[in-house]
C-alpha cells in the first residue's frame, strides 16, 4: 500500500508520456468497479417484465447486488438510481434500498439525464467517492417502459420563442429522420447496420456471452386473457430476433412517415424493460474488503448538440472525453459501446469518428437488445466489461445520445485480463 501511495504521488509530480499509461496506472484512490450485473432485457408491454413495476425491479436488483458482492450493507453509503419515466424515482430509490437490506444510514437519490441516466448515476457515485464524500456506493439504472411515462406539454410561451427550445419537444423519431436527411444516412445504410446488430446479438446469445452479466430475475406475469398470475424466472434477453437479415429489414415500413421514410421498427431501438447495477468504491477500500476489482472508472463527460439532431451527441461527447485524457480513439480504445437509439445516429457517429466496426457493440446494441432508457448507461458497462474480459481487452468507451440534444461518454479500464 505504501508503494502504491508513493507511485501515486510521483505520477502527479512527473507528467505522463502517454495518456494510456496514465489511465492504466493503479493508485489507492482510484474509483473501481467491484460488481456489474444486470437483469435480462424484456419486451415492454408483452414481455416477461410487463407486469413488473419499477419499485420491484429496483428492489430485486439491489438485493442481488448485496447477495452477489457479499458486501456488508452497512458499508454502502449511497445509492443513485438512473430513471427517466417515473416521477417517483427518488422515493422508489430510497424505499427499495431500505427494503433490500441497506440500513437507514445509507442515502439514496435519483438522476435523470434521459438516455444517459444510468451512466449519470455511475458518474454521481464515482464523483462522490473521488472527492471523499463517500467510500462506497451503488449506481443503478432501471426502466419499466411498460409502465409508460408522462407526456411532454408545451413549454411556457416565453420559452417557445426560442426555436431550439421548441425543438426539445420534437419526438425522437423525428430527430432520427432529421439526422438521416441532414447527413444523408440512407435507409440501406441504416438497415445494414441494424442487421449486423441483430446478427451479433444472436451470435453472442447462442455462445452464452451474456451469461456472466445477467442474473436470473424472478417475477410474476399476468395472463392478459385470464388475469391469472404465474411466477417466472427470466434469464435471457428477449430482443434478439434470430435469423434477421438485411433483406428482411428492407421489408419493414417506415415507423415515422410524417417525418421521413428511413427509420423503421427494425432499425430503431426496441422499447424495453430492464435494470443494471454497478458497485463502486475506492481501490484501497476494495482491497481492504477483498472485493474483486473488475475495472477502474476513469471518467465521464457530457456535450450538447442541436436538439433537432440529438442523435449525433456521441460524436461530440467522445472526442471531448478522450481529449481530457490525451487518448486516441483508433489506437488507445479497444472496445466501444454506443447506444443505437436509431441506426441513423449509430451510422453517423461511426462514420464521423472513424470507428472500427470490429470494436463497436460486439454483442449488438439497443436495436437488437433493447433500450430501457434509464438502464442503458449502466447496461453498457456490464456488457462492455464482460466483453473486455472475454477478449482480454483493457480500455472500454461507452457513449449514448440524449434527448433534447446532448451526448455523454464514459471511460473504463478492465482489470480482469
Amino acid at each position: 500500500m505504501a508503494t502504491e501511495r508513493l507511485n501515486s504521488i510521483l505520477s502527479h509530480l512527473t507528467p505522463s508520456k502517454s495518456g494510456l499509461s496514465a489511465i492504466t496506472q493503479k493508485n489507492p484512490d482510484d474509483v473501481v468497479i467491484t460488481l456489474a450485473i444486470r437483469t435480462p432485457l424484456t419486451k415492454a408491454f408483452k414481455g416477461g417484465m410487463k407486469d413488473t413495476p419499477l419499485d420491484f425491479l429496483v428492489y430485486q436488483t439491489l438485493r442481488k447486488v448485496i447477495e452477489k458482492s457479499n458486501i456488508d450493507p452497512q458499508l454502502v453509503e449511497d445509492v443513485c438510481l438512473g430513471n427517466v419515466n417515473n416521477g417517483k424515482a427518488a422515493y422508489i430509490a430510497r424505499a427499495a434500498a431500505l427494503s433490500a437490506g441497506l440500513p437507514n444510514t445509507s442515502a439514496a437519490s435519483s438522476a435523470n439525464r434521459f438516455c444517459s441516466s444510468g451512466l449519470k448515476a455511475v458518474q454521481d457515485i464515482a464523483n462522490q467517492i473521488a472527492c471523499g464524500s463517500i467510500e462506497c456506493g451503488i449506481a443503478i439504472g432501471a426502466e419499466s417502459m411498460s409502465s409508460g411515462g408522462d407526456s411532454v406539454s408545451p413549454f411556457h410561451e416565453a420559452i417557445m420563442k426560442s426555436s431550439e427550445a421548441a425543438d426539445c419537444m420534437q419526438p425522437m423519431g423525428q430527430t432520427s429522420e432529421n439526422v438521416g436527411k441532414d447527413f444523408e444516412i440512407s435507409r440501406e445504410a441504416q438497415d445494414r447496420f441494424a442487421a449486423e446488430s441483430y446478427q451479433r446479438a444472436e451470435r453472442a446469445q447462442k455462445a452464452g456471452w451474456f451469461d456472466d452479466e445477467i442474473f436470473p430475475f424472478v417475477t410474476k406475469v399476468k395472463d392478459p386473457k385470464s388475469g391469472e398470475e404465474k411466477e417466472v424466472t427470466l434469464t435471457k434477453d428477449e430482443g434478439p430476433r434470430w435469423g434477421t437479415t438485411f433483406e428482411s429489414l428492407q421489408k419493414i415500413r417506415p415507423a415515422f412517415p410524417a417525418y421521413g421514410d428511413r427509420s423503421t421498427g427494425g432499425n430503431s431501438s426496441q422499447v424495453t424493460d430492464g435494470a443494471a447495477a454497478v458497485l463502486l468504491m475506492k481501490r484501497s477500500k476494495a482491497q481492504q474488503l477483498n472485493q474483486p476489482i473488475l475495472a477502474k472508472f476513469v471518467g465521464a463527460t457530457v456535450a450538447g448538440v442541436a436538439p433537432r439532431i440529438m442523435g449525433i451527441g456521441p460524436s461530440l461527447a467522445i472526442p471531448k472525453l478522450l481529449t481530457k485524457y490525451n487518448l486516441n480513439l483508433a489506437t488507445d480504445i479497444e472496445l466501444i459501446e454506443i447506444n443505437e437509439a436509431f441506426a441513423s445516429m449509430a451510422v453517423y457517429c461511426t462514420n464521423v469518428l472513424g470507428i472500427d466496426p470490429s470494436k463497436l457493440n460486439v454483442r449488438g446494441g439497443a436495436i437488437a437488445l433493447g433500450h430501457p432508457l434509464g438502464a442503458t448507461g449502466a447496461r453498457q458497462i456490464c456488457t462492455g466489461l464482460s466483453e473486455c474480459r472475454r477478449q482480454r481487452k483493457r480500455v472500454l468507451l461507452t457513449s449514448m445520445c440524449i434527448g433534447t440534444g446532448q451526448g455523454m461518454a464514459g471511460l473504463f479500464v478492465n482489470e480482469k485480463l
